[in-house]
């Protein structure tokens, strides 16, 4: 997954199956009223938990329109325009996830997963400063939020300021340990500073906190193949690719921020007989018919 796009939080997710109930209107309100209006927020409460649900399974085509709807049954609440926003956003319909979320922000403007979200529509459409405003007013609000930090220091990456991204990317790091994909962005630009070795540490950090973590796993491939480790290079590669064979596509490597130098490395990494060979048999047990089981004796 192209690491820019800041996806709907599993734990904001999370908090819309716990939000409270509709507060009762006023006792001046007809009785009929009362109920009608806690009624329709209570089924615009439950559509926003069914849509964050199928979310979760990236069912967003049968998210969206629940989550549409929720939006007018419970147009007060902000979590729910949150998650419309954050929808909207992975159908990369960006007017109007700015303009749910910057609804979302009149609600509740102490949210700062809503202005983590407005920075990931700015990035989408490579507004970068605007992106970097959104994220850093988001972690005035948020500021141990690893993934606020890394956003932030993806910003300043596709602006030039590396040294302002290192240190965004090593905060990230420093809130939580284990969060892998900052220890990766700063070995990208180890490489392209030319520091290969302190690239290679990074993402053997990386890999060691996250195994499956195919991203890391090619670039110290490369890293290692080109310089004269080659046995071990093309071992890494295989493994690599067998993981996530997207990361053969020089086009999916740039949109996930791979710098010059090692796009070229890449390159003649993935031009190896070995590599080709490993990328068919791939592509080959994928497309392969699954076998049809024997009836029971």
């Amino acid at each position: 997954m192209p690491k820019h796009v800041r996806l709907i939080s599993f734990l904001m997710i999370c908090s819309l199956w716990s939000m409270p109930k509709a507060a009762n209107a006023q006792a001046l309100i007809p009785h009929t009223l009362q109920l009608d209006a806690t009624k329709l927020e209570k089924q615009g409460l439950s559509l926003a938990q069914e849509a964050a649900q199928l979310a979760q399974f990236q069912q967003v085509d049968l998210a969206l329109p629940r989550a549409r709807l929720a939006s007018q049954l419970a147009p007060g609440n902000d979590k729910v325009w949150l998650l419309l926003g954050g929808l909207q956003l992975q159908t990369k319909e960006f007017d109007g996830a700015i303009a749910s979320l910057k609804k979302a922000q009149s609600i509740n403007p102490k949210n700062g997963d809503i202005l983590f979200a407005l920075g990931s529509a700015n990035f989408q459409q490579k507004n970068y400063q605007a992106a970097v405003v959104n994220y850093q007013d988001g972690l005035k609000l948020k500021p141990n939020d690893p993934e606020g930090l890394f956003d932030l220091g993806n910003a300043y990456y596709l602006l030039g300021k590396l040294p302002d991204a290192i240190a965004q990317y090593d905060k990230a790091v420093s809130r939580d340990q284990k969060f892998w994909p900052a220890l990766n962005n700063i070995g990208l630009i180890n490489y392209e500073q030319g520091n290969i070795p302190e690239a290679i540490k990074r993402w053997q950090s990386a890999v060691t906190l996250e195994k499956q973590a195919a991203e890391p796993l090619l670039a110290l491939a490369v890293a290692l193949y080109t310089k004269g480790d080659r046995q071990q290079g093309l071992t890494l590669g295989e493994a690599a690719l067998r993981i996530d064979s997207r990361y053969a596509n020089l086009n999916f490597l740039k949109e996930n921020l791979w710098g010059d130098r090692l796009l070229s490395d890449t390159k003649k990494f993935l031009e190896l007989p070995r590599i080709q060979a490993a990328l068919q048999q791939r592509e080959n047990s994928s497309s392969a018919p699954t076998p049809r089981k024997q009836p029971t004796q």
